[in-house]
């Protein structure tokens, strides 16, 4: 077993020096395409970039071009911190594997082989990954997905580190550390959440009996961490702190900012308060709760960087979040606009005018005579309800996404007709809605077919060539070399 250890750290490490040295070989010089020169821009000169920000990616990134020789060699040191990210992501990597075929295939009598085969995994699996299509796209260009994976196979390596020691005295310090690290990959991806369910399900296993109840139950509470995370601390702790802002200023007076500064000392106060309470009272699971949801803040805490730099007014400043209010149409991605998931409109569902004039959006506000006054309200778009469905993909109105809708989901709508009301000249008249079918075609086609499953292809068989295709035989698609099968 001693061997073992020592051979899995020195194989790790061996992992990480290939990947290291392919990845740097094989680096983008200067900016590549599409959000890369933004996000080389935004941390060479800590600037505001597009919603929702990524101050982490920005900070370390700033870091790493102090060693630039000029500005000339900025994108190089950029691109390194992405090559860096994404090598470590393999050793972590390696040692998951090797940790996971510990744990299913040695046993106690620790032959030889065994050791081997599973070190072997670990060296295929991490090796497999290094030379994936996308890791490797990632890995030598300025964007967040290489930190982002970073973040993400540490705290699943870290949780398998808690069921080395879980039944130790101290061992609930690594939920503590994936609650802080997961704070902190906010401030460069979300994709770091997704490993929730995971996490909960190796804790489950270490800790309970396993039953199919156990497991479904353990299932939940992970969705109910996600939700928690994503649709709870992150944009209610900003919302909650511009109810106190407005109550401070607009009600009681008080000066800017004074709202917020009230609301950082009561939620700061509150979280002592309890973690000294459960750890006076011995209450562990309370305790770690309080303990992990604190230093997820502390990681989200990044974010301050984004209004602290927005106030100086810098030359990309996106948005210019300099108060509560703007700041948390940044979080959102209000820019961007909303998508149906799960029920929604068809692209050529009309508007229903009376409804969406009743139901107004959220209020802008605006800093005027020393109060936030409200000078108009966001857009809310209520669609007829005649016209709408479950699970809509083909919702966007714009032309060139109309045009392949009907390419890919099979011809021009031919579902249920519907009369409707010209909202310019109030004459009636009838429309024709895509049918479900079309809706589930386009789904399948484009965006499982072709958007998904090319794509986990181009790792794992081979890719066609680099053209930019459209469906076409002949530009970007998936090849494995083998011809009955491609």
């Amino acid at each position: 077993m001693k061997n073992h250890k020592l051979l899995n750290n020195l194989l790790g490490w061996l992992t990480f020096t290939i990947a290291a040295v392919v990845y740097t070989m094989t680096l983008e010089p200067t900016a590549s395409f599409w959000d890369c020169g933004e996000f080389i821009s935004t941390s060479f000169k800590l600037l505001v970039g597009h919603p929702p920000g990524a101050p982490v990616f920005m900070i370390l990134g700033r870091f790493f071009t102090l060693f630039a020789p000029d500005t000339s060699s900025v994108a190089f040191t950029i691109n390194l911190m992405s090559a860096l990210s994404s090598a470590f992501t393999i050793l972590f990597l390696f040692w998951t594997i090797t940790h996971l075929g510990r744990r299913f295939f040695m046993n106690q009598d620790n032959e030889t082989w065994r050791s081997w085969s599973v070190l072997g995994a670990g060296l295929v699996g991490a090796l497999a990954y290094t030379f994936s299509d996308t890791f490797w796209f990632s890995a030598v260009e300025g964007e967040v997905y290489a930190m982002s994976s970073l973040f993400t196979a540490v705290v699943f390596w870290a949780i398998l580190k808690w069921e080395d020691v879980a039944d130790d005295k101290y061992a609930n310090r690594w939920l503590i550390l994936i609650a802080y690290l997961m704070g902190l990959s906010i401030g460069v991806h979300l994709l770091n959440l997704l490993a929730i369910p995971a996490i909960v399900l190796v804790y489950y296993y270490k800790k309970f009996n396993v039953t199919q109840k156990g497991i479904a139950t353990a299932l939940g509470i992970s969705v109910v961490l996600l939700v928690g995370i994503l649709y709870g601390i992150i944009p209610y702790t900003i919302k909650i702190a511009s109810w106190f802002e407005l109550l401070f200023v607009n009600s009681f007076g008080a000066p800017f900012n004074t709202g917020l500064a009230v609301y950082l000392v009561l939620l700061m106060a509150g979280l002592i308060a309890g973690i000294l309470y459960t750890h006076k009272h011995q209450k562990v699971i309370l305790n770690t709760l309080l303990l992990g949801t604190t230093v997820i803040l502390i990681g989200y805490s990044s974010f301050a960087m984004i209004v602290i730099r927005s106030y100086a007014n810098p030359t990309m400043d996106q948005n210019s979040p300099e108060d509560v209010f703007s700041m948390m149409g940044y979080l959102n991605r209000e820019q961007y606009g909303d998508r149906p998931l799960f029920s929604g409109q068809y692209y050529n569902s009309p508007i229903d005018s009376e409804k969406s004039r009743e139901k107004k959006g959220d209020p802008v506000r605006i800093k005027k005579d020393g109060e936030y006054k409200t000078v108009d309200f966001k857009p809310h778009y209520v669609f007829d309800s005649n016209t709408t469905t479950i699970f809509p993909r083909m919702y966007s109105r714009e032309d060139r996404h109309i045009s392949q809708y009907k390419y890919w989901g099979g011809g021009s709508a031919s579902g249920p007709k519907v009369q409707i009301q010209d909202p310019e000249t109030g004459d009636m008249k009838t429309i024709t809605l895509p049918s479900f079918g079309q809706n589930l075609r386009f789904f399948f086609n484009y965006q499982i077919k072709y958007m998904y499953f090319r794509y986990f292809m181009w790792n794992f068989a081979g890719r066609q060539n680099d053209m930019q295709g459209n469906g076409e035989v002949h530009k970007g698609n998936w090849i494995s070399g083998i011809p009955i099968l491609d």
